[in-house]
């Protein structure tokens, strides 16, 4: 593996901030020989200033998509800790679907969801499996899952809805599996009636949220972590500006909005907190 140096290691850590956000210390060394070290090999470079440079210089930025799906962190699972997902179907859904079927007066009922790192798609999958199973009469809603992603890979992967054998099991109920999806040439695919919920993009949280509309639940769980506090009040702050007045945001369960972002004030609900604009 060919090895960084500090004023390589500074240089990229600042040119993956500038393009993504994501901010990366000088102890993480080994996470860029391990990540982008294959890259380099591949791409035929010497060393990762070489690197930089090609990235910098190629117009088509397909080094630079290259460096980001291989730096972003695509770790997720199905129903990746329960609580958020029996918030939904306890206490979010509900209220939501009572206040809004008070306004439609016998036309469908409008749900928009954002999963705003949707990684390789399980987590939206995993929303709209609660949504078929919670809400009996599907033709009543007009249910719109988006999912983003700043990787193309992972958002290419999400919108096949195709899954191994790995990712299958890792969160995914076997009765699910069954009812959810079908075999297909070795992997599980998600069956048409949920993909159909969702649409899929690349969005990079640091740039504007244009033409996305607003919504009344946003996901952004265990994404801000890899942000410094700086850009983690830009994100949150614009994210605010996404949500419907009484809309609800979930966040990591390890994370919290406590000297972040003051237009939103946690609430909390069983065993979990969520957040609601003031």
């Amino acid at each position: 593996m060919i090895k960084i140096k500090p004023e390589e290691l500074t240089l990229l850590a600042q040119y993956i901030h500038n393009i993504s956000g994501i901010f990366y210390d000088q102890k993480k060394a080994y996470l860029f020989e391990s990540r982008l070290g294959p890259l380099v090999e591949e791409s035929g470079l010497l060393n990762y200033t070489e690197l930089y440079h090609k990235a910098k210089a190629d117009p088509k930025k397909i080094i630079e998509k290259k460096i980001i799906d291989a730096i972003s962190t695509n770790e997720t699972l199905f129903f990746r800790d329960t609580g958020p997902f029996d918030l939904l179907k306890h206490k979010i859904i509900p209220d939501l679907v009572d206040a809004r079927s008070a306004k439609t007066a016998g036309r469908q009922v409008p749900l928009k969801i954002w999963s705003s790192a949707c990684s390789t798609g399980q987590e939206v999958y995993s929303i709209a499996i609660v949504l078929k199973e919670l809400l009996p009469d599907f033709k009543k809603y007009n249910i719109k899952l988006l999912g983003t992603d700043i990787s193309d890979a992972a958002v290419a992967q999400a919108s096949s809805g195709k899954y191994n054998k790995f990712e299958i099991e890792r969160g995914l109920a076997r009765n699910t599996l069954q009812k959810f999806f079908t075999l297909n040439g070795g992997a599980w695919k998600i069956k048409d009636e949920i993909r159909a919920l969702a649409t899929f993009k690349k969005q990079n949280l640091m740039l504007p949220f244009n033409g996305l509309g607003k919504f009344d639940i946003i996901f952004c769980r265990n994404v801000a972590i890899y942000f410094s506090m700086a850009d983690r009040k830009k994100v949150f702050n614009k994210l605010a500006d996404m949500l419907m007045p009484d809309g609800y945001l979930i966040i990591g369960s390890t994370e919290s909005l406590t000297g972040v972002c003051p237009k939103f004030v946690p609430e909390r609900h069983i065993r979990s907190v969520y957040y609601k604009l003031k």
